[in-house]
């Protein structure tokens, strides 16, 4: 049987089966059947980058942006929970994207372990809402003690030597991310994109304008998703989840 494969301008192919899974997804994101800023990450990210999917789940960005990087860059995913983690290992393996590194860990501030949070609504398991613990919270869910990482340790461990894009959906935890990424931000200045909701980060004391500032401090600049395209944003604000900081070139 052979293989299909899609040629690309950057002289590598992609299985058909990653680009017509990339393509149905921004469809989708178009719909706003997922998450619109799917959309975007092709003016973010190209051929041979290194990305992050930290809070990768069932790969909702993992697989659109291993087309985007394609077989000469790849995608490191983590995701501590198991059920996620195997459909994202088998859509893996179903559409040839070898190049999506699948981690068991979470990713924080300094590596250990900690603990998970596993939510559940009306007796059903809801991986969504599963989050590190922090002083706010229910102290009779279900918990889980996890392997923790951080992205300087991964990018020492692995040589990477530079990181182009990191996204971060980890239901508040995002700046401990950050600051486990503190070497990597000032070295690559890599695009990020987290979700950035008061009402997830409250269970760390912190708040949506902390998170951001703490990368406006570093030189970048805010976006959010908007009419197709990327655009500035001065403040973070209820009812919009996703922020893109970039530093400026040049």
């Amino acid at each position: 049987m052979t293989r299909t494969t899609t040629a690309t301008s950057a002289g590598w192919a992609l299985p058909g089966r990653l680009q017509t899974a990339d393509r149905v997804m921004r469809g989708a994101a178009r719909l706003r059947l997922l998450e619109p800023e799917l959309e975007g990450l092709r003016g973010v990210v190209g051929p041979g980058d290194v990305c992050f999917d930290v809070g990768a789940a069932y790969g909702m960005y993992a697989i659109p942006l291993a087309a985007a990087v394609g077989p000469t860059g790849a995608v490191h995913a983590f995701e501590p929970q198991r059920r996620p983690r195997a459909v994202l290992s088998a859509a893996r393996s179903l559409l040839g994207a070898a190049h999506v590194r699948i981690s068991h860990s979470a990713v924080g501030r300094v590596a250990g372990e900690h603990e998970l949070v596993l939510v559940t609504r009306y007796g059903l398991r809801i991986s969504g809402h599963a989050h590190l613990a922090g002083s706010a919270g229910s102290r009779d869910a279900d918990r889980l003690r996890v392997p923790v990482t951080t992205i300087d340790d991964v990018c020492r461990e692995q040589g990477i030597e530079r990181v182009r894009f990191v996204k971060a959906d980890v239901e508040g935890f995002e700046h401990a991310v950050l600051e486990g990424a503190a070497e990597a931000l000032e070295r690559d200045r890599p695009a990020v994109l987290l979700e950035i909701e008061d009402r997830h980060l409250q269970r760390y004391g912190l708040t949506g304008a902390e998170v951001a500032d703490s990368l406006r401090d570093r030189g970048y600049e805010m976006a959010v998703w908007r009419g197709g395209a990327w655009q500035a944003a001065d403040r973070v604000v209820t009812g919009t989840r996703n922020y893109l900081f970039q530093a400026p070139q040049g």
